[in-house]
């Protein structure tokens, strides 16, 4: 099923089609050498990843690797665990060395990500980096320990080692590899950090390390599969969407909402979220459309507020945002529906001053009440309006329209305006 969305998606994107071929472990390489692979595994583990770690792992079984070694940096899996469990058993039953290192520091495997280090040949964590909060159970079973031990806890490199989550610490990539046979008494030569723009990089002489990466467009779908960027790109598309309601005919705001919406949809699919606050959101923007229709800022602003935030704190059930993308996607959004889409919508629909001078005396009715503020149509068209001189109208009065300031109408009541100083002055004499 992911597949299938996977494929559907990239259509939209046939611009980056072509920069899917990426360093391959089937690269040549001379037949006495010892080649170990190594690939990034990063943020949630998603259908994304898991499927790259399993080509990528055939592959270099294909190519006659030494070793398979996953860089970690994990929060947390989003595929189920019976995904999972597969992923694990053939690790497990790999032909060659599987090895699994928590680095750089500062990196973590916590949640179900940490199981990766159970089925390694040899694992390792670098210095300041963590390992825990694996939870209760997997696949309906109590997990094994040391792992029960940190089911809602984590420690860090040398407690890990001690714990015996790990086999060893390893500051540097380079000594995780040194730490498998028959490398280990091989002195160490100069490898620094990962340099993922770099395919391969040679540590000895007849060592090579190559470096694995997704494809740009597996990037992309991983990288949309994150809660931070899904939310995100769920509000942009909406607000796009709603913009280009606004305007005619099809637009670039309506392309771009498109887009955003069905990555975002893919990305919420993939991801544990509550429906109901998925509706909420979209129920949020809907609220929004009504006072930008009439122009006034009133009750349907204050609910789409509400609706929004209760939302936007609600929408993912396990792996929750962090208070970054919360305060930009709330923020960025109201400030686009309080500000800037009724500026845009004025610019839209607003025509000049001059030639309307016709419209001074005539009758009109009151869309909303206005007071001070309001919509009032004047022959079938609907325009803001303004009291004249604080005398409020009701909605569905007759009003007369006794001036034009700009795009908006300034109106009274049919009976019982008030009377202008220069008209009390002219009835006295």
């Amino acid at each position: 099923m992911h597949r299938l969305a996977r494929a559907t998606l990239a259509v939209l994107i046939l611009a980056i089609s072509a920069s899917m071929f990426v360093a391959s472990p089937a690269s040549a390489q001379d037949d006495d050498r010892i080649i170990i692979d190594v690939l990034e595994v990063s943020g949630l583990i998603d259908p994304v990843q898991v499927a790259s770690i399993l080509d990528r792992l055939a592959e270099a079984e294909q190519s006659g690797s030494l070793a398979f070694i996953l860089r970690v940096n994990s929060t947390g899996v989003t595929v189920s665990d019976d995904e999972f469990a597969d992923l694990l058993a053939e690790l497990d039953t790999a032909e060659l060395v599987v090895a699994v290192w928590v680095g750089q520091t500062g990196s973590s495997a916590t949640g179900k990500s940490a199981l990766l280090l159970s089925v390694a040949d040899i694992s390792g964590i670098a210095p300041g980096s963590k390992v825990g909060n694996v939870g209760t159970t997997f696949q309906g079973q109590p997990l094994p320990e040391p792992f029960a031990s940190f089911a809602d806890r984590t420690t860090q490199d040398l407690g890990a080692v001690q714990a015996g989550l790990v086999d060893t610490s390893a500051l540097i990539l380079g000594d995780m590899v040194l730490q498998i046979e028959p490398l280990v008494d091989v002195q160490l030569a100069e490898i620094a950090d990962v340099d993922a723009e770099v395919p391969q990089r040679q540590l000895v002489e007849g060592v090579t390390v190559r470096f694995l990466q997704l494809s740009l467009v597996d990037q992309l779908f991983h990288t949309v599969a994150s809660p931070a960027v899904a939310y995100l790109l769920l509000l942009i598309g909406l607000s796009m969407i709603l913009l280009d309601f606004y305007t005619a005919g099809i637009g670039v705001a309506g392309v771009v909402g498109a887009v955003c919406l069905t990555l975002s949809s893919y990305g919420l699919g993939v991801l544990s979220i509550r429906p109901w606050a998925l509706v909420v959101l979209v129920l949020s923007v809907g609220a929004y459309a009504i006072d930008i229709q009439t122009g006034v800022p009133r009750f349907w602003t204050g609910m789409g507020t509400l609706m929004l935030l209760v939302g936007s704190f609600s929408l993912f059930d396990v792996h929750g945002l962090s208070w970054v993308p919360l305060v930009v996607g709330i923020g960025l959004t109201l400030v686009f529906m309080l500000s800037g889409m009724p500026s845009l919508v004025r610019t839209r629909f607003s025509t000049t001053t001059i030639g309307r001078e016709w419209m001074v005396g005539e009758m009109g009715i009151a869309v909303t009440e206005i007071d001070p503020d309001g919509t009032v149509e004047v022959r079938g068209a609907k325009w803001r309006a303004r009291t004249n001189r604080g005398t409020p109208l009701e909605a569905g009065v007759a009003a007369r329209v006794v001036a034009i300031e700009g795009t908006i109408l300034e109106v009274e009541p049919e009976l019982g305006g008030a009377i202008d100083y220069r008209e009390m002055r002219g009835s006295d004499k």
